[in-house]
């Protein structure tokens, strides 16, 4: 059989057969993630007062914020690839850098509304864990953001290059994640002592509801990388697709198709 019979037969047996489960685990982490934004709001507006941007209320955009950006878009973002499995390559790369985009720009205002508040009021910045961890993790996604859009939007990278960065891109992208998700589990229990203290032990409503807001974060995050790590669910690639990157790495590279 020749090569390009059994890669095409290969690509249209893997677009057959998408895993009928995936829906499923896709629509549970979706529910798990809409349930944290809006467990999010409903605690800023049950026992902080609400959200506004000129009062002492400014700091209540900041954790709404990043929740919604850091959190539930770059989960999204990171899911593109197992959702969109039969449309443009093309298409779909430039959703995922949409979602990242939107994601970034929410969290910046997170990030201004929290170092204004603390201008305004007097406050001490960047001297605990949390802050410390969400600077990194601000900076950190800002820089595998773009070089992501460097390394595969911008047309001028190599086919090579772009392949032997992928696997850290892919990596780097669900540790960023990974962190931003055990850096909002930080903020909200330091929010947490400083409002209610010692009272914190006596099981509070705000207390028992923040807890149970942390669990759900924590599940969101085990679900959207339990569907990263399942490596039958990634995005099949597509016949034409796999010609075009041949074809592509041969008249740029001087690489045969049969090379690798």
């Amino acid at each position: 059989m020749e090569p390009s019979s059994s890669l095409s037969m290969e690509s249209r047996t893997g677009l057959g057969s998408a895993p009928s489960t995936l829906p499923y685990y896709v629509a549970f982490s979706q529910l798990l993630g809409l349930t944290v934004v809006a467990m999010t709001g409903a605690w800023l507006g049950l026992y902080r007062g609400g959200i506004a941007w000129e009062s002492t209320l400014q700091f209540n955009v900041h954790p709404l914020c990043m929740v919604i950006g850091l959190i539930f878009l770059q989960g999204d973002a990171l899911l593109v690839y197992r959702v969109f499995r039969k449309e443009a390559k093309h298409t779909t790369k430039v959703l995922h850098g949409l979602l990242h985009v939107f994601a970034f720009i929410i969290s910046l205002v997170g990030l201004v509304a929290v170092f204004d508040y603390h201008r305004k009021m007097g406050y001490a910045d960047l001297y605990s864990l949390h802050s410390w961890c969400g600077i990194l993790v601000f900076v950190l996604y800002f820089v595998q953001w773009l070089v992501g859009f460097s390394f595969f939007l911008f047309p001028g990278a190599s086919f090579s290059l772009r392949s032997r960065y992928r696997p850290q891109h892919i990596f780097f992208g669900a540790a960023v994640f990974l962190l931003s998700v055990g850096t909002a589990l930080l903020g909200l229990k330091e929010a947490l002592l400083f409002k209610l203290g010692t009272k914190y032990s006596t099981f509070e409503p705000e207390g028992i509801l923040a807890n149970v807001l942390g669990l759900l974060l924590a599940c969101f995050g085990v679900a959207v990388l339990y569907i990263l790590a399942q490596a039958e669910w990634k995005r099949p690639p597509q016949a034409e697709e796999q010609a075009l990157s041949m074809d592509f790495k041969t008249l740029t590279e001087g690489d045969s198709p049969g090379s690798q």
